[in-house]
């Protein structure tokens, strides 16, 4: 198991990094028992397969993180303060309502994933353990891509139900194919997400962008255009590419939406070059 992983560009590189932070599914064993799932509840909510679909993304130039560790040991794209009293009861400034930030109390069915509240000691353990590493690869990647370049886009890639689920926003709700995630366009130059659009649009699929995800903590910590860091969510429907209810990968939509994933990868890159 390792919480972070960083696969470096072959060849030359070029001002792009790719990051998946929920593929993960696996729990310690020291942490299962402060877990109430097993492993179909694991991997229901995790981004399965998007790690895989990006992973040739190092032969186009990019560099690729990603963490083998479920989110529902730490989300990695939240906040490490991001927890409610429910979560960490001893946190000193919890926030008023957080039962999927850091910690997973619940899943997006509203199941109860959490057995029981962490201790102070047990939320700092995880943000060490897996958060902070995490994070500190990422910020290293993008810190020497934009060193040579002047300039990165950081893709982060994920994937999303077909359908809205209980707890979210969209219950009930068909999603679209896509939904590239800019925070409004607050996070990277608006010819980023054009990109985006039109290079799935083009393929066929269909796209949303910022519905019904806007982006999450990484988007809002790295997306600095102004400063040469152009950060962009991608959600992929996962009924493009897998069964939902049994997790297995369609075989052949699943290599069309990896070469898609791939050409995004390079169109994103050779628009980098110009942007500033």
């Amino acid at each position: 198991m390792r919480p972070v992983v960083v696969m470096p560009p072959e060849g030359a590189g070029r001002p792009i990094v790719v990051e998946v932070p929920h593929a993960g599914v696996f729990v310690p064993e020291a942490l299962r028992p402060e877990l109430l799932l097993d492993s179909d509840g694991v991997q229901r909510d995790a981004d399965l397969y998007v790690d895989r679909l990006y992973r040739g993304a190092t032969a186009l130039g990019a560099t690729l993180v990603f963490t083998e560790v479920s989110r529902f040991v730490v989300d990695l794209n939240r906040d490490p303060d991001d927890v409610d009293a429910l979560s960490v009861p001893s946190h000193p400034s919890p926030r008023a309502e957080a039962p999927r930030g850091l910690i997973w109390r619940v899943t997006t069915d509203g199941t109860q994933a959490l057995a029981a509240p962490l201790s102070l000691d047990a939320w700092r353990g995880r943000v060490e353990a897996y958060h902070t590493p995490y994070h500190r690869a990422l910020e290293d990647a993008l810190a020497a891509v934009r060193a040579r370049f002047g300039r990165v886009v950081l893709l982060s890639g994920h994937s999303m139900p077909s359908v809205g689920k209980a707890t979210h926003a969209d219950p009930g709700k068909r999603r679209a194919d896509v939904v590239p995630g800019d925070l409004e366009g607050q996070a990277c130059a608006a010819a980023v997400t054009a990109a985006c659009v039109q290079h799935f649009t083009d393929a066929g699929l269909t796209v949303a962008p910022n519905d019904p995800y806007k982006g999450g903590g990484t988007t809002r910590r790295h997306g600095q255009p102004g400063s040469g860091v152009h950060a962009l969510q991608v959600e992929l429907n996962r009924d493009l590419y897998m069964d939902e209810a049994t997790f297995v990968i369609k075989p052949e939509p699943f290599a069309r939406l990896e070469a898609l994933c791939l050409g995004l990868v390079d169109k994103l890159a050779a628009l980098a070059d110009r942007l500033g």
